[in-house]
Order: C-alpha cells, then structure tokens, then sequence
C-alpha cells in the first residue's frame, strides 16, 4: 500500500523536465523575430552582372539567311538565383565583316526569399537581320563574358535548295582494274585508286582426309582451300582435299572431312597487294553556292544510292563566298563524311577535279525524287 505514491511522483517529474525543456528551445528561437535570414544585410540591394557559359545560332546551323528570324539561345546562364535575374541585353557590335553579339545578363539582389543560386534555364531569343546589315557583313559570331567565342554562323543573301536523288552504281565500282570510273553526269560518284602496298603472306599446306565418301570418281584433282583473311603475322594453314574432276559429281561431304595437324607441307610465300581506295561524291553548283546539309545511304554495288542535299544558291549581289572544293565544283569523301578541302594530306583539289573530268564513265541512272525550295 505505501509502494503506490511513489511510482506515481516519477512520471509526474519527466513530464515537468519535457515542458521545461520545450519552453526554453520555443523562446530561444523567437527572440530575434520569425522567418529566414536576409539574403542581403539590412535590406540592401546590390545590382550587377550575371553570366552564360553556352550559345548557338540557329540551332547550330551553318548558314543563316538574311531575310530569315535568326535564333540566338544562351545556356547555363548564372544569375545569383532564381528571381535575380533583371534582364537579357542582346549587344552587338561590327567588327569589318563580322556582326558580334555579346549578351549582358543583368541582375538585382534584394532581401526576396529565393532558393539558394542556380543555373537558370535555357532562353532563347529572336531577332531579324534584314535591316540595317551591310552587305559586306558575312559572318555571325557571339562570345560571353570572357570574351570566349561560343558559336559562329555564315550570314548569307539568297535561297537554298532541298533535293533528294538517287545514283546507281554500277558494279564496275567493285573492280580495281576498272578505276578511276564515275557515274554520268552531275550530281556523280567518282572512285579512284590512291595507292597500292604489296603484301607477303606465308602459308603451309595442310593434310585432309574424306571420313565419308559420297560418290566414286573417274578422276579425282587436288583441290586447295585457301582462306578469305590472311593475317601477316601468322603462317595460314591451308587445307588441300580432294574433289572429283567432274563438277557434276560430289567426291565428299563438306563436313565429313577432318585435318591431320601432324601431315604439314613446307613453309611457301603468296604475293597479294593491298588496294586503296577512295570515292567521292563530286557535284557541279553555281558560282560561289555551298553544301548546306548533306546525307547518304551506304555504298551499294549494282544498287542505287540515295543522297539528300541542301545546296545554298547566292543571288546576283552576294559577295561572300563558299566553302566549297572550288569556286562552282564541290565534292565530299564518301568514306569519312567530309568536304574534300585543299591540305598537305588530302589529294589536290586540281588533281582530284582532273581525276573526275577524265574518268571512265559507268552505266547509271539519275532519279530525282523531290525537291523543295526555301
């Protein structure tokens, strides 16, 4: 009976230490009044600048036409946070050809709650180029901050073309012997032989034996199987069997025939040469005009081959010029996808021309399939 004020008084006293406990953490943190602290002290407001790491024109195209909205994007902008941000001055100046933007990102930090700083996101603005561009500007360029050229574009004065064609290609395109051979006419392929590099390539004969015969022969001839591939370093292993004379006989099943490593001929050489290769695409185009696009289907013998082609023609007062292979000749390397540009490395651009004009021409046909104007 006297065990039962005791266990009572405890709980009684934990409960007293919690409230205590809450009051003085409640008044704690209500002393220096409610809310987070000021982004600024004592209320100020602090302008400036921001910045942009990232811009295209034009989605990253290679011509803008003057008559076109060109589209100027900034990206990963730094603005101090997320309602900083003032506004966007789209500065430019010309520098002899060229028209420079150099965006100006302004901002104003105040006391506003705001998140904590961040990349805004990506802003895109227009603006037309028709007026008040002197013909004697050609390029488009815009920097950052630091004076860091982010992207360029060509300005241009005229209209482009979109056309989709097909070229067969002759299977004489296969044949080494038969090169420099092109296609008719323009739009054309041209392949040609860059060189050649002799290979030696060693071998041995190797023992095969019939585990079931399928047909008793009149005459049988050796019959030596040589491989597809041949690696430098190694000795290939060349298998000789036994086939009847007759192609109208079978002497043994294919897979019936089995190698004995131990029965191996003497080491013997085999000369090959190595041929290389290369074809372009080669087009006539008006003076002073430029591939814009340009996309091709693989390379097919006895096959077409489906080209789509953006072609930039100038009008009469266009004063820049290219790029292109020569001033109304362009042509593109089939293999890696590139204008063909003069360079110490490449073919020359005179000789690759004359290389065109002399080849061999193939059977092909010229099939446009459509073809749309901007």
């Amino acid at each position: 009976m006297n065990r039962k004020p005791v266990a009572l008084k405890f709980p009684a006293c934990l409960l007293f230490l919690l409230v205590s406990s809450i009051l003085a953490l409640f008044s704690s943190c209500t002393q220096d009044g409610d809310g987070p602290l000021d982004v600024m002290p004592n209320g100020k407001s602090v302008s400036g600048e921001g910045f942009f790491l990232g811009a295209t024109l034009d989605s990253g195209k290679t011509v803008h036409l003057i008559s076109d909205t060109l589209y100027i994007t900034l990206s990963q902008i730094w603005s101090f946070s997320n309602c900083s941000l003032t506004s966007i001055d789209l500065n430019y100046s010309f520098e002899d050809s060229v028209l420079v933007f150099s965006p100006k990102v302004n901002i104003k930090v105040n006391t506003d709650d705001c998140p904590s700083p961040m990349y805004r996101p990506d802003s895109t603005f227009k603006m037309l180029t028709g007026r008040g561009i002197s013909p004697n500007i050609t390029n488009i360029i815009i920097k950052n901050h630091l004076d860091s050229l982010l992207d360029s574009i060509k300005l241009r004065r005229g209209t482009i073309e979109r056309d989709t064609f097909k070229i067969f290609v002759d299977s004489a395109f296969a044949k080494p012997s038969e090169l420099p051979l092109r296609t008719k006419k323009s739009p054309s392929i041209v392949r040609v032989l860059d060189s050649l590099t002799p290979q030696k390539f060693y071998w041995r004969t190797l023992r095969a034996n019939c585990t079931m015969r399928v047909d008793m022969c009149n005459d049988v001839v050796a019959d030596t199987v040589y491989p597809t591939s041949w690696r430098e370093s190694d000795t290939a292993l060349v298998p000789v069997r036994y086939a009847c004379a007759s192609e109208d006989s079978t002497y043994c099943l294919n897979s019936k025939w089995e190698y004995d490593s131990t029965s191996l001929g003497k080491v013997k050489e085999r000369l090959d040469t190595v041929w290389h290769m290369s074809t372009y695409y080669v087009e006539d185009i008006p003076s002073c005009a430029m591939v814009n696009k340009f996309s091709h289907t693989a390379l097919l013998y006895k096959g077409d081959m489906t080209f789509i082609r953006e072609l930039f023609v100038p009008d009469e007062n266009e004063r820049s010029c290219g790029p292109s292979t020569k001033k109304d000749w362009v042509a593109f390397d089939l293999t890696t996808d590139s204008l063909v540009v003069e360079s110490e490395e490449g073919p020359s651009i005179d000789s690759l021309y004359k290389v065109w004009k002399s080849a061999t021409v193939a059977r092909d046909t010229l099939e446009a399939e459509s073809t749309e104007s901007k």
